[in-house]
């Protein structure tokens, strides 16, 4: 699905970080690091297997602030070095999640649009992805900053 054939599906996030591209995308390349801010505060994470690469899985736990555990597959389905990466989460609830990189200057423009199955799907889960989605990207902007998230 493309955010163009069903826009009412989708729920955008944009940022300005204090970073190149190269650096945020570093950020998702590089396992250890993606583990340190991938989910809202206070979330940590467990990955079973991290493949960077196009058709490549990532198999992961999250582990909420509760206690709880939360499982999650992806496949990583386009990835542009420094300017776009693609990531399918083939588990529910489904999404394509397309995160845009643009560089202006030393900082970087971030475009991060989840598509979900349908307008309906996207409007019961907006309010809970939208908030947690500033909070992940609250622990990224604080990892190129040099903070621990």
């Amino acid at each position: 699905m493309s955010q163009e054939s069903n826009p009412g599906a989708s729920v955008r996030t944009e940022r300005v970080v204090s970073a190149r591209p190269g650096a945020v995308f570093a950020a998702f390349q590089e396992p250890d690091r993606l583990a340190r801010w991938w989910g809202p505060k206070d979330f940590s994470n467990t990955f079973e297997r991290f493949e960077f690469e196009e058709g490549g899985r990532w198999a992961f736990v999250m582990h909420g602030p509760n206690g709880a555990d939360y499982p999650n597959e992806c496949v990583f389905r386009e990835i542009r070095t420094e300017s776009r990466i693609v990531i399918e989460h083939v588990v529910k609830p489904w999404y394509m999640l397309t995160v845009t990189l643009t560089g202006r200057g030393d900082q970087t423009h971030l475009e991060w649009v989840q598509e979900f199955e349908g307008p309906e799907v996207a409007s019961r889960m907006r309010t809970l992805v939208g908030a947690a989605n500033e909070q992940v990207l609250d622990r990224l902007q604080a990892l190129l900053a040099g903070e621990h998230p």
